[in-house]
């Protein structure tokens, strides 16, 4: 048994620097042993097995492991179910205290209430701390208290309480001397984890000022490059939120609000958790879908004869990536146009995209059916032409990823738009009329 220490367990905090999680346990009295768990419960549900988010949490935490080699510690890199891991670290280390960070997923609450719990059965503590979101579950709240589900009330709250207090980082540099001195086995390699390496590229974590400060002007356009594509960091905690709100606050208020976001669907998650199943209005649960496995196979690889629809699911296949305003088109053409159970393509982007987040997937989903909070009114139907002809007129978009667009080899539509609408907002109405 080794010296006594207290454990960091990183998770979707995978950086050094302004950690509050990591923060408090370099605070602590103990030096810290850091720890990250590929946790088998996830990987296994994965079926791509050169996903590419495996391998870029494999390359960070090389990264890591190399930055605190430097200090004379390093990085405790296991492999398992996490019960058995954590039972295993208490017979190779004397374990005075536990530290990590919220997570608010269904699944990590229950992982993480199994861990506290069998901690506590030797007078361990486990503390968690908020991290990967400036504001959390009622934080930005109503004056009643309750949860707020519009967005705009709730991001005009947010902005009133997000001042220097709310956005400051935590000096983690000032205590790294307080890493607990040891060498780590040799991490796993991605092979012996089941994973391959994927061809997808990552975005970069560092952006161009000036794409922020033109965010307004250049977001919607599928075209160009006029998003920051940090989604994947963010959802990894590779970058700091306090830090990319500050400085979005100086640079660009729209960019801010797509932070905000980011917060707001995650305390819809945390305060309304049936979301993670089900639709948040439950009378939407009344909808009777048509789920034809055919169409959804057709709308899957971008071959449903609407081009901004194609375009945007070849992009994701190809890079894991898609347009943020693209993803509304393609979601309510799933949902409104082939009447298609929102949680099919809700899993589809789920096993796809580098970004995927379930508080902001979740939210998005229901947004373009109609179900969830803040959500478009369920006869808003977006026409694909006319989203097309106002976001890329001059079909740059199109004929990136829709090459045979225009000749003869491209699908005619699988479903005609007229007819479409109208089922869409017949169906609606029944399921809906004694509720509207």
């Amino acid at each position: 048994m080794s010296a006594t220490v207290s454990v960091f367990w990183f998770r979707r905090d995978l950086r050094l620097s302004d950690n509050a999680g990591l923060y408090a346990a370099l605070q602590g009295t103990h030096p810290v042993l850091p720890i990250f768990i590929f946790d088998t419960r996830i990987l296994d549900k994965l079926a791509d097995k050169n996903d590419a988010r495996v391998g870029f949490i494999h390359a960070t935490l090389v990264e890591l492991s190399d930055a605190l080699k430097k200090m004379g510690s390093d990085l405790l890199v296991l492999h398992g179910d996490p019960q058995e891991i954590w039972r295993k670290l208490l017979q190779d280390y004397s374990i005075a205290e536990v530290y990590t960070n919220h997570d608010y997923e269904p699944y990590a609450l229950e992982r993480d209430q199994q861990v506290k719990d069998l901690l506590a059965e030797r007078n361990i503590g486990f503390h968690t701390y908020k991290d990967q979101v400036v504001f959390e579950k009622l934080e930005v709240a109503k004056s009643d208290g309750k949860p707020y589900t519009v967005f705009t009330p709730y991001s005009k709250v947010w902005k009133l309480k997000a001042d220097e207090n709310a956005l400051a980082s935590f000096p983690t540099e000032n205590f790294f001397h307080h890493f607990f001195s040891f060498s780590a086995p040799s991490m796993p390699m991605l092979e012996s984890l089941g994973f391959g390496a994927s061809s997808i590229a990552i975005p970069s974590a560092t952006v161009a000022q000036q794409l922020i400060k033109n965010y307004d002007k250049t977001r919607d356009f599928p075209a160009i490059l006029g998003t920051s594509r940090l989604g994947i960091h963010f959802r990894f905690g590779t970058i700091s939120i306090r830090e990319k709100a500050r400085k979005a606050g100086a640079l660009n208020p729209i960019f801010l609000n797509e932070l905000i976001w980011r917060d707001f669907y995650s305390q819809i998650l945390a305060n309304f958790p049936h979301v993670a199943s089900g639709p948040f209005r439950p009378e939407y649960a009344r909808i009777e879908w048509l789920n034809q496995e055919d169409l959804f196979q057709a709308w899957c690889a971008g071959q449903t004869g609407y081009p901004i629809v194609d375009a945007g699911m070849r992009e994701l296949n190809v890079t894991g990536h898609m347009h943020n305003r693209v993803r509304m088109i393609v979601a309510s053409f799933l949902t409104k146009h082939l009447l298609i159970d929102w949680r099919w393509g809700e899993a589809y982007f789920a096993e796809k995209l580098l970004d995927f987040d379930l508080a902001s997937n979740n939210g998005g989903w229901q947004w373009a059916a109609g179900c969830g909070t803040d959500a478009a009114p369920y006869f808003r139907i977006f026409s694909p032409a006319a989203q097309q002809e106002k976001f890329d007129p001059e079909l740059k978009y199109v004929r990136r990823w829709v090459p045979e667009y225009g000749t003869v080899r491209y699908r005619k539509p699988i479903v005609d738009h007229k007819m479409a609408r109208e089922r869409c907002l017949a169906t609606y109405k029944a399921a809906l009329q004694n509720t509207i």
